[in-house]
């Protein structure tokens, strides 16, 4: 059977200087699913977010999106990006509605300004967010999680059928985590293909259809209860293969059976 891939990431090395970001690194990520993107600090992941839209351009290989160029997919709409909390000015004024609708801004034409249809994208964005009753304050004024599903109405006000998360569950509580997980199924199930770095293993089973462990290159790509062993969890993070106090997904269900 011939697969359909949204993202593919072939052979892609960046550097920082000296620094190696990305080393040979191979990703290919199926229309319509969620893949979850594992790996410690250091280990490139804001690195291949930024290459795949388009923000850093690697040393060799070569991104695609939906068989376009990752300039290509952003000007058309086609990629959305919820990027970590430190890379956003969160003093500028804008309001939750106005970051929202951002989202708009490849459907605005050549005036820019936004017709009944933006506003109606950008009202059932925030309603699915939960975030109505905020839609006019200030984007900094919003709590950690608040600021989060803002950015995730962003993408669903853009219309993107690609959607890139970094770090979405970084300090955010656990009704917060459980809208987005929700949010994010419903999206995939629509269609859309989605791309989450996360830190929080025992979220996978629910949230993630695909894992990739990432440690500068791929260690592993494939169900998350395959990918997320021990003995990859070595490979990727160092950790001691004696230390049975972190749990993988496929040890909680062994612990079931």
């Amino acid at each position: 059977m011939i697969t359909s891939h949204a993202i593919e990431v072939d052979d892609v090395t960046v550097r920082y200087g000296r620094i190696l970001a990305l080393d040979h690194a191979s990703v290919r990520v199926p229309t319509g699913r969620i893949c979850a993107l594992v790996g410690m600090n250091g280990s490139g992941k804001s690195t291949l977010f930024k290459t795949i839209v388009g923000s850093v351009t690697p040393t060799t290989g070569s991104v695609t999106l939906a068989g376009r160029s990752p300039a290509a997919a952003r000007k058309s709409g086609l990629v959305g990006y919820v990027p970590q909390s430190e890379d956003i000015d969160w003093t500028f004024p804008l309001s939750v509605r106005d970051v929202v609708m951002t989202g708009r801004y490849g459907h605005l034409g050549f005036t820019r300004r936004p017709k009944r249809a933006d506003h109606d994208a950008v009202d059932k964005a925030l309603a699915r967010v939960e975030l109505t009753d905020y839609a006019d304050r200030q984007i900094g004024q919003l709590s950690g999680g608040q600021r989060k599903r803002a950015f995730v109405a962003r993408g669903i006000a853009q219309e993107a059928s690609i959607l890139l998360l970094d770090e979405p569950f970084a300090g955010v509580d656990k009704r917060t985590e459980a809208t987005i997980t929700a949010l994010l199924r419903e999206l995939a199930d629509s269609g859309v293909t989605i791309l989450v770095s996360t830190h929080d293993l025992q979220v996978l089973p629910t949230l993630a259809d695909e894992a990739i462990l990432l440690m500068r290159r791929v260690v592993a790509q494939g169900d998350p209860t395959e990918v997320i062993t021990t003995d990859n969890l070595v490979r990727a993070f160092g950790l001691d293969p004696l230390d049975r106090t972190v749990q993988t997904p496929g040890d909680r269900q062994e612990e079931a059976s």
